[in-house]
């Protein structure tokens, strides 16, 4: 079959899989799901939305955060891994916000990916969830997998993968693209013990121990 063809049965298969699939970060605005989204990296969404009430309440604002202590930071986001790197990332991402963009997240790719912790996954995350933007397609370790496992793509590069993908599906789809995956990821293709038996993508799937019914 056409792999665009194919891409595209995959897609409308998951769109009705998954009718409600949505970012799962918990935000009320684009500088909360900005520094959520940095805190995300290796780490579950659960943990990033325990740790993020008590952050904004502390810290609501790009001003406010750029002055906190890095101590405290360190301390609020330890459970999310990683945290002194993070700690930093947020600190000086807030301050560039102040000076630079008047505390505003700028929605541009290339300006984006200039702040500290930023790389086209989470810059992808904020346009698309925060400004309906599709300048990208968001590649974590669901995307990258299952677009292996559906022969999407044979690269392990997340910014090849992406291409791959923006190659396959229409730009209107980008933003929900990974979400749906993510979901399946989660839901059915997970990682250690896929339900290949009830999986409606099996078909397209070359995921090598499969068993179909």
């Amino acid at each position: 079959m056409n792999k665009k063809k194919a891409s595209l049965q995959i897609l409308e298969i998951l769109r009705a899989l998954y009718p409600d699939a949505k970012c799962e970060l918990l935000f009320k605005n684009n500088f909360e799901l900005l520094i959520a989204t940095i805190l995300s990296a290796q780490c579950t969404d659960v943990t990033v939305n325990k740790v993020t009430p008590p952050l904004f309440d502390n810290y609501p604002s790009p001003d406010l955060l750029a002055k906190a202590s890095l101590q405290n930071l360190e301390e609020i986001i330890k459970p999310t891994g990683f945290y002194k790197n993070k700690a930093k990332n947020i600190l000086a991402t807030s301050q560039i916000l102040v000076k630079q963009y008047a505390s505003q997240v700028p929605n541009d790719m290339n300006e984006l990916i200039k702040l500290p912790g930023v790389g086209r996954k989470t810059a992808n995350v904020v346009l698309s969830n925060g400004y309906g933007i599709n300048a990208g397609i968001v590649v974590d370790t669901h995307v990258k997998r299952i677009s292996k496992l559906l022969k999407l793509t044979a690269s392990d590069d997340p910014i090849l993968i992406e291409n791959d993908l923006i190659s396959l599906f229409p730009k209107q789809y980008w933003g929900i693209l990974s979400h749906l995956l993510i979901a399946h990821g989660r839901k059915i293709c997970s990682a250690r013990k896929p339900k290949c038996s009830n999986c409606p993508l099996n078909r397209y799937c070359f995921f090598p121990n499969k068993t179909l019914t």
